[in-house]
């Protein structure tokens, strides 16, 4: 889809089928892998998807499925598991289903994933701390605006969220003091 057609389709949804992401089925791992990929993703050995300040990259994608929590661990271009767009793979981190546990709105949960965006402030030097929190929004608005292009050019549905239970969900990913969740942002299909 061209980017100008993109810009036009993308919207927030907040209504869900209950269609998954079959990891079992090869299309639909790499359609989640592509969409991973268009969020943050390596393009060059060195750049990602989207910017990040400094080229810090302190932003790792979460993402909370049925079968549990991942860590999404991009290909590096050139490195042996490297391939076309969309190379990398998932860390299991957790085995619940915590889909439910990232929102209280009412679509959390009934979606195919939950991703979510958490920042390593300690990559983050010689700025206050009031500039840490500024660097992590804005990252991670770059990747979420990937996200939502991505799902509008493959008619996937999706919306981002900060109403979010941060400490608890920090809790369940096991994340270190460093971890900051700033955002999550619901992707599946429409209903």
């Amino acid at each position: 889809m061209p980017l100008r057609e993109a810009l036009m389709t993308r919207r927030s949804m907040r209504v869900y089928s209950p269609k998954r992401f079959n990891l079992e089925d090869a299309d639909d791992l790499q359609r989640l892998s592509d969409l991973l990929w268009a969020g943050f993703g390596y393009i060059s050995p060195k750049r990602r998807s989207a910017p990040s300040s400094h080229n810090r990259q302190e932003t790792d994608l979460y993402v909370l499925l049925p079968e549990g929590a991942f860590r999404f661990e991009p290909a590096v271009p050139g490195a042996a598991t490297a391939g076309e767009p969309g190379g990398g793979r998932l860390v299991a981190v957790a085995a619940a289903d915590l889909r439910a546990a990232s929102g209280a709105q009412d679509y959390v949960g009934t979606a195919a994933a939950e991703i979510a965006f958490v920042a390593d402030t300690a990559k983050i030097t010689g700025k206050s701390p009031r500039g840490v929190v500024e660097t992590i929004y804005v990252d991670t608005g770059f990747i979420s605006q990937n996200i939502y292009l991505h799902c509008a050019s493959e008619g996937l549905a999706t919306v981002v969220r900060a109403m979010v239970p941060k400490e608890s969900l920090a809790t369940a990913l096991g994340l270190a003091p460093t971890q900051e969740i700033t955002l999550v942002q619901t992707v599946g299909w429409a209903q």
